[in-house]
């Protein structure tokens, strides 16, 4: 290889690195700004600022300030994992997973931008597409037999709720309970939630 082929080939390497720094660096500060101010209360310039970089930059990595919300919210999610793996022990995945989120005590970066911003349009469009590119669907390719997505939605309205139990309502009840007695009724919930309709006859 040319010398100046090889400094081509490191440049191009520099450039890379270059961009993935700032890539994370602009959805750091959007997730630690959205957390702070919610969605309204941020402006694509704010995070820019905060990230050191352009607002050029962030449109041209993210497209749009929602984008950008959206791609902060499946990176910060850890969902998507929890379904992955064996499909028999998914309903015990989701209730550890979900008893998990009870024993959290200091409020996450993902429950701050979900409490500060839910109400707006934009944000419920992108948890629409969130429910269904992180959650539903992942579940779907792991059901077998008849109805699978609404088995899946099923279990989706498990999982989604305990955020508005936990903004209007709070935790300490579920805190208190014997984790491991919770698991067990969450495991049997998701259980009955994802298995194939016994349909009885008349």
């Amino acid at each position: 290889m040319q010398v100046g082929e090889q400094a081509a080939g490191a440049a191009a390497r520099r450039r890379k690195r270059d961009r993935e720094a700032t890539r994370r660096r602009i959805l750091d500060a959007a997730r630690d700004l959205f957390g702070e101010h919610g969605y309204d209360g941020v402006t694509v310039r704010m995070i820019a600022a905060h990230a050191e970089a352009n607002t050029a930059l962030v449109h041209r990595y993210f497209g749009s300030k929602a984008a950008l919300f959206g791609e902060v919210l499946a990176g910060e999610s850890v969902i998507r994992g929890v379904i992955a793996g064996d499909p028999g022990g998914l309903p015990r995945r989701l209730a550890e997973h979900f008893v998990r989120q009870v024993d959290q005590r200091s409020v996450t970066a993902m429950s701050r931008m979900l409490d500060r911003s839910a109400g707006h349009p934009e944000v419920k469009e992108i948890l629409l597409r969130y429910l269904e590119d992180v959650i539903v669907e992942p579940m779907v390719a792991q059901l077998e037999g008849p109805d699978a997505r609404a088995r899946a939605l099923l279990a989706s309205t498990i999982i989604m709720g305990g955020g508005p139990v936990r903004r209007l309502v709070g935790l300490g009840d579920l805190r208190a309970a014997d984790p491991a007695d919770l698991t067990d009724r969450l495991t049997a919930m998701f259980t009955a939630a994802l298995a194939p309709s016994v349909h009885r006859e008349t």
